[in-house]
């Protein structure tokens, strides 16, 4: 079984080449997935229907970790994910908490500039 830290580890490198079905089963039945500037998303299947629309918009997301501690269950890293689709890079600044129960994701935070987000998508100038 992974620790908490290379599971984490793992789960952000899938989204380089993103599948919604093997990103989501990092994650425990009843997991919490919180975009801080957005509503959360509880539960397995919501958050794989949340990364498949996602990916509507994106081809995909490399994360560059910057920073990374475990300690227990807990794991917080620092990152700049850099969104790539539509002929578009964007790079994100990201800090990102987790929680972590056997080998699965049980809860995800991550804080980031919403206004970033708009850019990306087009909703600001």
């Amino acid at each position: 079984m992974p620790t908490p830290d290379e599971l984490v580890r793992d789960m952000c490198r899938s989204w380089s080449d993103p599948d919604p079905d093997r990103i989501s089963a990092f994650f425990a039945e009843d997991a919490v997935y919180h975009n801080i500037p957005m509503e959360p998303i509880i539960g397995r299947p919501a958050i794989r229907d949340f990364i498949a629309g996602f990916l509507t918009t994106f081809d995909a997301i490399d994360f560059d970790i910057h920073h990374q501690v475990a300690n227990g269950n807990i794991v917080m890293n620092t990152r700049t994910d850099t969104l790539r689709g539509a002929g578009r890079i964007t790079p994100l600044p990201v800090m990102g908490f987790f929680e972590v129960a056997g080998d699965a994701i049980t809860t995800w935070h991550d804080y980031f500039d919403m206004a970033t987000i708009n850019r990306a998508f087009g909703l600001e100038g």
